[in-house]
């Protein structure tokens, strides 16, 4: 078991030792309306949710407004927009930070945001963001890693696309930066991501490797990957959420809906409830169950003096005779006293015979 202490973010606890810390990803759901941000947010509460993730950005700080080559979208969801259309369009107005922070915290519901660049981490720091994200793109983009660790807040670096050695670059910036509580999220940069691409197995790679809390940032379609992860040491669990995939926003088609939210908080947490610890005793369920156990009977009429053999003695169901562990040993016993068909055998029923 781990020593390694929990990460706080607000007034949770996150390791494996705690239930899972469940995310819901605004990203670009709000397709372009705050009313509808506001919505999600509350969904987000409605459904179990631990906390709300924003992305904190503008097109100009993101990308250029270029039509070169290298700025076409080519295949994917977004074919056929430059990035800086993409992100013109995804983007969340940063006047709606206010006002989003205020309704979760009205909420009881954690909110923090993935700055792209210093003038986002300023902003954040302004609303008192309780933790930052560094997305999987710009893992890496050291500089932002370090100006992030540096305000002394719980980090969260997502892993999608990189390398062993990238990963441990930016764990290294966190970690100089001034960074001492870090998650860090095995992550498949793909929408929608394929179960199979995921090899969760890596999660507890990612853990001995840099001696880290290990989340989950999952864009696969359902939540099979995400409860299937919690058994190999997952404690954070990031979502995109929606209130309707076919809303056509640049993220719904591969968001969850409040349903698939609320399944994903109830499932995940029965789920690592099931992990428990490691544990022989008999459990209080079970304890009723005890007496119906296999033991020793009679299976037929043992005149007094009679040798216990195979034919008449057998193992059944209660468990009001001998352990059937005995029955070996039993075979140099017999009858001390007439025993009836079906009498449960104890010693002091038998006699122990020379041979």
């Amino acid at each position: 078991m781990t020593t390694r202490k929990p990460v706080r973010i607000a007034d949770r606890l996150i390791s494996s030792q705690h239930a899972p810390y469940i995310v819901a990803e605004l990203s670009a759901n709000h397709n372009g309306s705050l009313d509808r941000a506001l919505a999600l947010v509350e969904q987000a509460a409605l459904n179990g949710a631990d906390a709300v993730k924003l992305q904190t950005y503008k097109a100009d700080t993101i990308t250029l407004n270029s039509k070169a080559e290298c700025f076409q979208i080519k295949d994917g969801l977004w074919a056929g927009k430059t990035l800086h259309e993409l992100y013109e369009w995804a983007h969340m107005p940063w006047e709606w930070h206010q006002p989003l922070f205020d309704k979760a915290r009205d909420l009881g519901l954690t909110i923090f945001s993935s700055p792209f660049d210093f003038s986002a981490v300023d902003l954040l720091e302004s609303l008192n963001a309780p933790a930052y994200k560094i997305a999987s793109f710009e893992i890496v983009d050291i500089p932002l890693i370090k100006y992030a660790a540096s305000t002394g807040k719980p980090l969260v670096i997502s892993t999608g696309m990189a390398t062993l050695a990238e990963i441990n670059e930016a764990v290294e910036a966190a970690r100089t930066a001034g960074c001492e509580e870090l998650i860090v999220l095995h992550c498949v940069s793909a929408y929608p991501a394929e179960s199979s691409d995921y090899h969760l197995r890596t999660i507890a790679d990612i853990e001995a490797q840099f001696d880290v809390h290990v989340g989950l940032s999952d864009h696969t379609i359902d939540n099979t990957a995400a409860i299937a992860s919690i058994a190999l040491g997952t404690c954070f669990i990031e979502k995109h959420f929606t209130l309707n995939r076919n809303d056509g926003g640049p993220d719904d088609s591969f968001s969850l809906e409040p349903a698939d939210l609320k399944s994903l908080c109830d499932t995940s947490r029965k789920a690592w409830q099931a992990l428990g610890k490691v544990n022989y005793a008999i459990k209080e369920g079970e304890e009723g169950n005890l007496k119906f156990r296999r033991s020793l009977f009679a299976c037929e009429d043992i005149p007094k003096g009679t040798r216990l053999t195979p034919h008449n003695i057998r193992s059944f169901r209660p468990a009001a005779g001998l352990a059937p562990k005995h029955f070996d040993e039993l075979m140099h016993y017999s009858a001390g006293d007439d025993i009836a068909a079906g009498t449960p055998l104890s010693w002091g029923l038998l006699k122990r015979e020379d041979n």
